[in-house]
């Protein structure tokens, strides 16, 4: 039997908002895992089923660019967000996403890549600004999107210049319609999939595993219900493509007409534009996601200080 510590409880109440009793419960009953943990109180219903989209926790600035069909995103990490409006650190984080236009999402290629300007590498370029700043940086993520005929359209939120920010979106559209027409069409499907993070593009893109996951949850909570078969057999089906409409991109309701799916207004885009229109594939970093940032008990540090 694995320890349960409190910070295992302490992230399980975080993640589902559940009772620390209930918590702890789940986590013995999973031998520690997290994940299962989390099913086991979406089974018994002491946790509302929400997608998982990690802590924001780091500092730094993400960075992208778009040139030609092609477009990339980077993000660099920082320790204090202050260091996110220094010159230097801007300047740096736009060179190596325009680096990161001839490298293919590929972190540890695009470390070792020639920086500009400069006889050096990406990652040499990176310890002298540590070195200059005085703060520990890292070059997280990098992506990349690219079509063969159309555009890459972009959206950047949380702005300090039009290529930093917070979250970076990047749209690649095919197609032979007029490229103003696509970036208008591209900005705001950006600007949809900044607010609702989908996790696929198209319901055939989810993975065999996350389905499955969710449909055994699914079962166990109709089933709990005491439904007969036929009938808990038809509420997964409905919940299922409940699940889709929240992961899946074309599946969701558009922020800006939430009367259709985002997949209908591509069809309508077609009609309009009088040209095939497909979107086929989309990248979305937001700063810090899924790291855990350090915390601080400021009151402590202050009395470390004073009793020197």
């Amino acid at each position: 039997m694995a320890e349960i510590t409190a910070a295992m409880v302490k992230e399980l109440r975080e993640t589902t908002g559940a009772g620390m009793l209930d918590c702890k419960k789940a986590l013995s009953e999973s031998n520690g895992v997290i994940e299962d943990a989390v099913d086991w109180l979406r089974k018994k219903g002491l946790a509302a089923a929400a997608k998982k989209s990690g802590r924001i926790a780091s500092e730094g600035l993400v960075g992208m660019v778009v040139g030609g069909t092609k477009g990339a995103v980077v993000e660099i990490n920082s320790e204090t967000d202050f260091v996110s409006r220094n010159d230097t650190f801007q300047n740096f984080v736009n060179n190596v996403a325009d680096v990161a236009l001839n490298v293919e999402g590929d972190v540890e290629e695009l470390k070792s890549a020639s920086y500009p300007g400069a006889d050096k590498s990406v990652s040499e370029q990176l310890t002298d600004m540590i070195a200059k700043i005085g703060e520990n940086m890292n070059i997280r993520r990098s992506a990349q999107v690219k079509v063969n005929k159309g555009v890459v359209a972009s959206y950047m939120h949380n702005a300090v210049t039009p290529n930093l920010g917070k979250i970076a979106v990047l749209v690649g559209l095919e197609s032979e319609a007029p490229a103003e027409k696509l970036n208008e069409l591209g900005k705001h499907i950006a600007m949809h999939i900044a607010a609702s993070n989908p996790l696929f593009l198209n319901v055939a893109d989810v993975d065999t595993a996350s389905l499955d996951r969710e449909r055994d949850v699914l079962v166990a909570q109709a089933k709990a219900s005491g439904k007969p078969e036929n009938i808990i057999e038809k509420m997964v089906e409905g919940r299922i493509r409940k699940y889709y409409e929240e992961v899946v991109l074309t599946e969701q309701a558009y922020i800006l007409d939430p009367d259709k799916k985002v997949g209908k207004i591509i069809e309508e885009a077609k009609k309009e534009l009088g040209s095939e229109v497909k979107l086929n594939s989309y990248v979305r970093i937001a700063l810090g996601e899924g790291v855990e940032k350090k915390e601080e008990d400021f009151a402590a540090e202050v009395a470390a200080q004073v009793n020197k």
